[in-house]
């Protein structure tokens, strides 16, 4: 019983790494597609509602479902991924302007920006998971995103430690970057991502017709492929 359970644990451990490596590839040559700045959102939509249905347990082909939700959600995906690009763009210049400067004013607007580039982390690990689990108003996304990170900071500091592990490990293992790096930081986020808001949502639905202080309450869930 004990060695059938480890070979089915073992089986269980090293699909889902290559499914991973798949997962991984294609988020690859599909943001690729897009010559990467109109590529990257699209398929991160694409990536986070694979996760979510494997994370359902429902199985179905990788490439042929991510090849359909890439073309499905390209516009909502760059809709979604460019405002956070331009965002990020904005703060890694600012960043390099005052930290090059000694005088205090400018070190604390260094700091400043420092701390919006986190927050902007935060709120991209939590966009496109919810992208994949609700169904809102496009500008809701971002809005509901910001307001989640902030008021769950516990699984808002999770995500940023899993975000600043892949960032550390593809450094020092820049080999890990075509196989599992992409592809694992999606998988983890996203499966991550899919508990905090399942707790959130139980929260909401299980008090007695006032919602929790603090919670983000669900619209609508999306079981099937997004529209």
């Amino acid at each position: 019983m004990l060695a059938g359970s480890f070979s089915a644990k073992a089986y269980s451990f090293f699909d889902t790494l290559l499914w991973i490596a798949c997962l991984n590839l294609l988020w690859m040559v599909f943001s690729l597609a897009g010559l990467g700045v109109l590529g990257a959102g699209p398929a991160t939509a694409a990536a986070q509602v694979m996760v979510r249905r494997r994370v359902r347990g429902e199985a179905a082909p990788l490439f042929r479902s991510f090849a359909r939700e890439y073309g499905r959600n390209f516009g909502r995906g760059n809709a979604l991924a460019l405002p956070i690009l331009l965002a990020g763009a904005a703060l890694a210049l600012n960043w390099n302007y005052f930290s090059r400067s000694g005088d205090l004013l400018s070190q604390l607007l260094a700091a400043g920006t420092f701390v919006a580039a986190i927050f902007l982390v935060a709120v991209a690990c939590h966009l496109f998971p919810m992208f994949a689990r609700y169904e809102l108003p496009l500008p809701q996304y971002l809005l509901m995103s910001s307001r989640f990170a902030l008021r769950h900071l516990a699984g808002t500091a999770i995500l940023l430690f899993v975000t600043a592990v892949a960032l550390f490990a593809s450094q020092a293992l820049p080999g890990l970057i075509p196989f599992f790096s992409v592809g694992a930081w999606l998988y983890v986020t996203g499966w991550l991502c899919d508990r905090f808001f399942t707790a959130n949502d139980e929260s909401v639905t299980g008090s007695a017709g006032e919602p929790a202080a603090g919670a983000t309450i669900p619209v609508a869930m999306v079981g099937a492929p997004l529209a």
